[in-house]
């Protein structure tokens, strides 16, 4: 899921850098440093969400799947973590 978002994050800050230096006139130096770093931190920002997405869907699916093999009902352990 990391690589997903990363993947989907950073092209589109890139593609919408390049589009606002495009609009702003800027030299194309500057578009193409600030469309970098904008890709570089999106992706950055992309993997670092999908990770925490990741962790929290797969924390919540080994819970559920304990709580099926005890016999406890499936919000059992969800006021247990509360």
């Amino acid at each position: 899921m990391a690589r997903i978002y990363a993947g989907i994050l950073g092209p589109l800050a890139f593609l919408t850098s390049l589009a606002r230096g495009v609009a702003h006139a800027w030299p194309a130096e500057k578009t193409l440093l600030v469309a970098w770093t904008t890709l570089v931190g999106f992706a950055a920002l992309g993997w670092m969400t999908g990770w925490i997405a990741e962790r929290i869907v797969v924390d919540e699916v080994r819970g559920q799947i304990a709580a099926e093999l005890t016999g406890a009902s499936p919000d059992a352990h969800a006021r247990k973590a509360a």
